[in-house]
């Protein structure tokens, strides 16, 4: 039985870091490299399975391969969602570019749903907090992978169809993930609830983030510029948080 990573603040921290990382390594991908969002998906998702079949077949967990899974959850969870919203909806069947990020996110609710009720229905007891088996640590990994693509296309709902932009849009999901750490310390709500939550939340700040970042309406330092200021920061959270747990112990 697994169990994740000790889920304080260096955890969200990585997290975040991660989701911007994938948002920018992923358009770096299929944009930069030229790729393509179908091309960069197929690349990204067989080093994604590849990853996921070592975890999984690991005895225990290792918080390296841990965070390697993520990263590539939230690179190839972007390609998906331009591939999906872009590609599909806007190119393949016809809708506008906004439309498509519209329509891309219901879908990509109903598939996260629909991972959650599989879950469930496998098994009721192995969770985040009591630890995961084989199977629901499999679909604990698609329900990130699946979350990764919603934040992907929430991030850019809001960014394109809203009058927030990719600087306001970040501000308001850092709003709503605060409010969501204080219902973990002020409500009894299920612990399990918010966590997804919250992961749900990142995926979309990573997004706004990463796409401040590149583009020109934002900081405009480019895919591979912005690739390496946070893999930069990637590595000072977890040397920081390293530090901290020696100083505390």
């Amino acid at each position: 039985m697994k169990h994740l990573p000790q889920i304080n603040s260096f955890y969200w921290a990585l997290i975040i870091s991660a989701n911007t990382m994938g948002e920018t390594a992923g358009d770096l991908i299929s944009q930069t490299f030229n790729l393509g969002y179908g091309g960069g998906t197929i690349v990204l998702l067989a080093f994604f399975f590849i990853a996921l079949a070592i975890s999984i077949g690991s005895k225990n967990q290792k918080l390296l391969l841990y965070w390697i899974v993520v990263t590539l959850a939230s690179t190839v969870g972007t390609t998906i969602s331009d591939f999906i919203s872009r590609s599909f909806f806007h190119l393949q069947l016809g809708f506008t570019e906004n439309q498509g990020y519209t329509f891309g996110t219901i879908l990509l609710v109903v598939l996260l749903i629909f991972t959650f009720g599989i879950w469930k229905y496998h098994s009721k007891t192995n969770t985040i907090e009591n630890g995961l088996n084989k199977r629901t640590e499999f679909l604990y990994w698609i329900a990130i992978l699946t979350s990764s693509t919603l934040g992907t296309a929430f991030g850019d709902l809001l960014a394109h169809n809203t009058p927030l932009g990719f600087d306001g849009g970040t501000l308001l999901l850092l709003i709503l993930l605060i409010f969501v750490i204080g219902l973990v310390y002020l409500t009894k709500i299920s612990r399990e609830f918010l966590y997804w939550l919250a992961i749900i939340l990142t995926h979309p700040i990573g997004a706004t983030m990463g796409d401040y970042l590149t583009k020109p309406e934002g900081m405009n330092l480019g895919n591979i510029h912005a690739c390496l200021v946070l893999v930069v920061v990637f590595i000072v959270v977890i040397v920081t948080g390293q530090l901290t747990k020696k100083q505390l112990a």
